[in-house]
């Protein structure tokens, strides 16, 4: 029986492609095995959001051959499609772009037999959505559904609409299928996920994100989580629709990336910070206590150290639960690489273990308005031999006597390193 390995690198969407692929290969006859074991194929998935996950995505494909020089890899995803017949150099049997990758067997099979060496990498500008479908194998209680792809939004330092296309959208009727084949298969929690998740339906009639995340909430789903958001869909209507579908979790990732108001109209992002403001008051008004996470990205070509001082106040304004760092990265193709003024590295990177530090704030301080709560918490693993599962607000929770599986009633009792500790507080359990 051949044997497969997979390594996924960047956003959910990316985790989603990575296991129709894997089921592909599954369903071929292939066994899938651990990447840091030897396997006939490595499947590398790759990212080109920044200069890292450039260098992590070549690094995982010279790990694959060091492990099995024999084998054959193939090279999926942003990367692959940003830089197409050029990976072939390294030693890779197939680069395979935003496209196709429901035939990933059988054009890697097609490579082996003409013992060649292929790239197909399509223009994805006017591609449809790509049916891929997934049924499992994902952690044992959460599953991520990929419902969009692609995005015409072109921010100024952003290469992804470049290699991942225009807007699409997956039908409603769809979703709906595959949310019911995860819950038969036992999942309790699903994530929805797309390249630009607020522009779902814009390429379908009459439909909105709202109708997506309709089409997801079926029976034996209990929870149902939203991928990254701009903070311009959160308005009074949507946050009152979202409200009424009780599966949805109150977590809400809002993609901030400056807290400047110059710096967003540089980076083209569309909203101010006032704006970005109100949609977190009107999520709080609906949904009390729930977490409001960001992105930020530290040295912004113009950014000045007083620009970087209104980000940093921003951030402990707003009070996020979370906040994900990035250190500028230019990215070959973009508006901002050819900005003036331009941030020298080690700046960026003081500003952002800067920004970074301001993110453990507000997250402790987030975390003491959720201590005493009594949460749902879904038990999905242990940590250090002790059950462990996340609250509707993706609070991290410890919770001794819990069972993996099992939604139980959970009082936060403390808070450390970024992690709650929960005691039950009732016998009333919902299995798997």
């Amino acid at each position: 029986m051949p044997s497969v390995a997979f390594h996924t690198l960047g956003c959910k969407v990316n985790q989603y492609d990575t296991q129709a692929m894997r089921e592909r290969f599954e369903q071929a006859g292939y066994e899938v095995r651990p990447f840091e074991e030897t396997a006939d194929v490595y499947v590398v998935n790759t990212c080109t959001v920044t200069g890292t996950g450039d260098r992590k995505s070549l690094n995982a494909v010279r790990r694959a051959l060091r492990q099995n020089p024999a084998a054959d890899v193939v090279i999926a995803g942003c990367l692959a499609q940003r830089d197409g017949e050029h990976l072939l150099s390294t030693g890779a049997r197939l680069v395979l772009g935003a496209a196709h990758r429901g035939e990933v067997v059988e054009l890697l099979e097609k490579a082996q037999r003409e013992n060649a060496r292929v790239a197909v990498v399509d223009d994805v500008r006017r591609a449809s959505f790509e049916r891929l479908t997934v049924s499992g194998d994902f952690e044992r209680t959460r599953a991520v559904v990929k419902i969009q792809d692609g995005c015409d939004r072109w921010c100024s330092y952003c290469i992804i609409p470049a290699v991942r296309g225009g807007i699409r959208s997956r039908e409603p009727a769809d979703i709906r299928a595959e949310a019911l084949r995860l819950a038969a298969a036992g999942y309790q929690e699903l994530v929805l996920t797309g390249i630009h998740l607020t522009s779902y339906g814009r390429d379908l009639q009459d439909i909105g994100l709202i109708d997506g995340i309709r089409a997801a909430d079926v029976p034996g789903i209990r929870r149902l989580r939203l991928g990254s958001l701009e903070p311009v869909i959160a308005t009074r209507a949507f946050a009152e629709c979202l409200k009424n579908i009780p599966s949805v979790c109150p977590q809400f990732h809002l993609a901030l990336q400056s807290g400047s108001d110059p710096i967003l109209r540089a980076m083209r992002r569309r909203y101010t910070t006032e704006e970005f403001a109100r949609s977190c008051e009107l999520l709080r008004e609906a949904f009390p206590g729930c977490a409001i996470t960001t992105d930020v990205i530290a040295g912004f070509p113009g950014e000045t150290e007083a620009k970087f001082e209104e980000t940093a106040a921003f951030l402990r304004r707003i009070g996020f639960a979370r906040v994900h760092v990035f250190p500028y990265s230019a990215r070959q193709g973009t508006k901002a690489a050819s900005l003036p003024d331009q941030v020298p590295k080690k700046i960026r990177e003081e500003r952002a273990r800067a920004l970074i530090a301001i993110g453990r704030e507000t997250a402790l301080q987030w975390a003491q308005t959720q201590l005493g709560r009594i949460r749902p918490v879904l038990i999905e693993d242990e940590e250090g031999g002790i059950p462990r599962g996340y609250t509707p607000e993706y609070a991290d929770t410890l919770v001794p006597g819990g069972l993996p599986g099992e939604i139980v009633d959970v009082r936060l009792t403390d808070y450390r390193e970024g992690m709650f500790l929960g005691e039950i507080v009732t016998e009333k359990r919902s299995a798997r």
